[in-house]
Protein backbone atom coordinates (compact mmCIF):
# COMPACT_ATOMS: atom_id res chain seq x y z
CA UNK A 1 0.00 0.00 0.00
CA UNK A 2 3.13 2.20 0.67
CA UNK A 3 3.95 2.50 -2.87
CA UNK A 4 0.57 4.02 -4.38
CA UNK A 5 1.06 6.68 -1.37
CA UNK A 6 4.73 7.63 -2.32
CA UNK A 7 4.01 7.75 -6.32
CA UNK A 8 0.91 9.99 -6.02
CA UNK A 9 3.73 11.74 -3.65
CA UNK A 10 5.56 11.97 -6.17
CA UNK A 11 3.65 12.68 -9.02
CA UNK A 12 1.92 16.01 -6.93
CA UNK A 13 6.06 17.36 -6.27
CA UNK A 14 6.37 16.98 -9.26
CA UNK A 15 2.63 18.71 -10.80
CA UNK A 16 3.79 21.37 -8.20
CA UNK A 17 7.30 21.99 -9.14
CA UNK A 18 5.96 22.36 -12.93
CA UNK A 19 3.35 24.85 -11.42
CA UNK A 20 5.96 26.97 -9.86
CA UNK A 21 8.19 26.69 -13.08
CA UNK A 22 5.23 28.24 -15.31
CA UNK A 23 4.52 30.53 -12.80
CA UNK A 24 8.37 32.26 -12.64
CA UNK A 25 7.86 33.00 -16.51
CA UNK A 26 4.05 34.66 -16.79
CA UNK A 27 5.98 36.72 -20.25
CA UNK A 28 7.35 33.01 -21.62
CA UNK A 29 3.31 31.51 -20.69
CA UNK A 30 1.85 34.15 -22.57
CA UNK A 31 4.43 33.49 -25.89
CA UNK A 32 4.15 29.69 -25.28
CA UNK A 33 -0.02 29.98 -25.36
CA UNK A 34 0.12 32.30 -28.56
CA UNK A 35 2.67 29.51 -29.76
CA UNK A 36 0.25 26.95 -28.77
CA UNK A 37 -3.06 28.82 -30.60
CA UNK A 38 -1.00 29.30 -33.80
CA UNK A 39 -0.09 25.79 -33.96
CA UNK A 40 -3.85 24.47 -33.49
CA UNK A 41 -5.53 27.36 -35.36
CA UNK A 42 -3.84 26.36 -38.49
CA UNK A 43 -4.11 24.30 -41.04
CA UNK A 44 -1.64 21.68 -42.46
CA UNK A 45 -1.43 23.72 -45.27
CA UNK A 46 -0.79 27.31 -43.62
CA UNK A 47 1.99 24.95 -40.91
CA UNK A 48 4.10 23.61 -44.70
CA UNK A 49 3.98 26.99 -46.04
CA UNK A 50 4.78 28.84 -42.82
CA UNK A 51 8.13 26.15 -42.30
CA UNK A 52 9.19 27.39 -45.77
CA UNK A 53 9.45 30.88 -44.78
CA UNK A 54 12.19 32.73 -43.01
CA UNK A 55 12.23 33.23 -39.23
CA UNK A 56 10.66 37.08 -38.55
CA UNK A 57 12.78 39.14 -36.35
CA UNK A 58 10.56 38.16 -33.63
CA UNK A 59 10.69 34.84 -33.48
CA UNK A 60 14.58 34.71 -34.40
CA UNK A 61 14.41 36.81 -30.45
CA UNK A 62 12.59 34.23 -29.27
CA UNK A 63 15.15 31.83 -30.12
CA UNK A 64 18.07 33.27 -28.72
CA UNK A 65 16.26 34.61 -25.42
CA UNK A 66 15.75 30.26 -25.53
CA UNK A 67 18.97 29.42 -26.40
CA UNK A 68 20.59 31.82 -23.81
CA UNK A 69 18.40 30.58 -20.64
CA UNK A 70 18.34 26.83 -19.85
CA UNK A 71 15.64 27.12 -17.24
CA UNK A 72 13.16 29.34 -19.61
CA UNK A 73 13.86 26.86 -22.26
CA UNK A 74 12.88 23.72 -20.16
CA UNK A 75 9.41 25.71 -19.24
CA UNK A 76 8.55 26.96 -22.63
CA UNK A 77 9.44 23.60 -24.35
CA UNK A 78 7.64 21.67 -21.31
CA UNK A 79 4.33 23.61 -22.27
CA UNK A 80 4.18 23.76 -26.13
CA UNK A 81 5.69 20.28 -27.30
CA UNK A 82 2.88 18.23 -26.46
CA UNK A 83 0.50 20.22 -28.86
CA UNK A 84 2.81 21.17 -31.18
CA UNK A 85 4.18 17.41 -31.50
CA UNK A 86 0.45 16.42 -31.84
CA UNK A 87 -0.46 18.80 -34.90
CA UNK A 88 2.56 18.26 -36.62
CA UNK A 89 2.06 14.42 -36.45
CA UNK A 90 -1.57 14.74 -37.66
CA UNK A 91 0.05 17.14 -40.29
CA UNK A 92 2.61 14.35 -41.20
CA UNK A 93 5.38 16.69 -40.45
CA UNK A 94 6.60 14.17 -38.27
CA UNK A 95 6.69 10.25 -38.56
Amino acid sequence: MKTPTLKLLAAAGALAAAGLAAADFPLMNMVADKVIQKYQSSTCEQLWAQKQEPKSEQEQRLVGLLKSDPQLRVAFMNKVAGPIANKMFDCGMIP
